[in-house]
């Protein structure tokens, strides 16, 4: 049997409350309004009697009690009342339902026209039409709700915008290696190389490019699924870290840059696994590498902060917007498209393993050309 809709149900449920508000009132007032009436006019018809005429008045109207009314009159005058209340109520409780019926009609009509409109809108998202929006209504909470299907319809649109521009990127980073290669083979063919050890060269780096971005784009997948193995084990923070910054360091002489680490005099063990979290600050120092312009300096600094060891790495180069920086972690998002830099999957892969570990990556920054600061988090043991 098919469930009714839930407007039928809405409506329903309002008319029954209205109905039950109305089997009750009219249970009370049969109840009440009778006796009431009759003391009314029992008390009337006292107050209307002088006391020194009471027996000659009763007397007069056939009555042995002081008053104007005999009983068969009060009878008569009550009978008259419940007739044109019963009639009166039954009008009234006519008018009030059919009025219940259309106020409660349009009150559910204007709660449930906004939760169809996001129906709507969801369903069409699913098929992928991410340019949907929602006009919130006037109510406060089913205006929340809009704004927060919208906000969910704004970052689709935004993650499917990158994710184009990534396939565009990543086609042209694989014609570039791949027209390289066919150049190769294709003059080898021809005769218009010799078969040297510079042409093999050229091409294994060529392969290389190729086999990077395909292992980016893996790497990718593995740490947003969770998939990736953990070797977890005791590890100090502050070598590790000086590690990784001995094996960028001739990349930073190269371009002019002054990177630094300070690191404190206590070891800061952790049980962590080593591989991964030199994969995080490699992508981390390594970005700063590439947005930092020569002469600038990177500060790597390792300190523990209550119950967390903290990891910063702070430049002095192109900074972000506010904007940016809500979205610096997002796959496939790159700050400028323009410049150097790879297809912007560094930083969501390094946030995607340290919290895999417990922690976590934030990024600050001043503005644009006041440097930026990310921060690795990592809980203590």
């Amino acid at each position: 049997m098919k469930k009714p809709s839930l407007w039928a149900r809405m409506l329903t449920a309002q008319l029954l409350v209205i109905g039950l508000g109305a089997v009750t009132l009219l249970v009370l007032m049969e109840l009440l309004a009778p006796s009431f009436f009759f003391n009314d006019v029992q008390r009337m018809n006292d107050m209307m009697v002088d006391p020194a005429m009471g027996d000659m008045m009763g007397n007069m109207m056939g009555s042995s009690s002081p008053g104007f009314l005999t009983p068969g009159v009060e009878a008569g005058l009550q009978d008259a009342f419940d007739s044109a209340f019963r009639r009166a109520l039954a009008i009234s409780l006519a008018v009030a339902g059919v009025g219940a019926m259309a106020v409660s009609g349009f009150a559910t009509w204007r709660i449930l026209s906004p939760l169809q409109a996001v129906s709507r809108n969801t369903r069409k998202l699913a098929e992928g039409a991410y340019d949907q929006r929602i006009d919130p209504p006037a109510e406060p909470e089913l205006a929340a709700l809009a704004n927060d299907v919208n906000a969910l319809a704004d970052a689709l649109e935004s993650t499917e915008h990158r994710r184009i521009r990534l396939i565009s990127e990543v086609a042209h980073e694989l014609r570039t290696p791949l027209s390289t290669i066919e150049g190769y083979i294709e003059g080898l063919l021809d005769g218009v190389f010799q078969p040297t050890e510079e042409i093999y060269a050229a091409s294994g780096r060529e392969v290389r490019r190729l086999k990077r971005l395909a292992d980016d784009l893996s790497e990718l997948s593995r740490a947003e699924e969770g998939t990736q193995p953990l070797t977890l084990e005791s590890t100090d923070l502050g070598a590790l870290a000086g590690e990784v910054i001995g094996h960028l360091d001739t990349q930073a002489r190269a371009k002019g840059i002054d990177l630094t680490v300070a690191t404190p005099s206590t070891p800061i063990i952790l049980d962590i696994d080593r591989d991964r979290i030199t994969q995080v600050l490699t992508n981390i120092v390594g970005n700063a590498l590439t947005y930092t312009d020569p002469g600038g300096r990177i500060t790597v600094t390792v300190r523990t902060q209550a119950r967390s060891a903290i990891v910063e790495v702070a430049d002095t180069g192109r900074g972000l917007t506010p904007e940016q920086l809500s979205a610096v972690f997002e796959r496939f998002y790159r700050a400028d498209h323009t410049g150097p830099g790879g297809s912007g999957i560094g930083l969501t892969i390094a946030r995607a393993l340290t919290r895999r570990l417990g922690g976590d990556i934030t990024a600050a920054s001043p503005g644009p050309g006041k440097g930026s600061t990310f921060t690795v988090t990592l809980p203590l043991p």
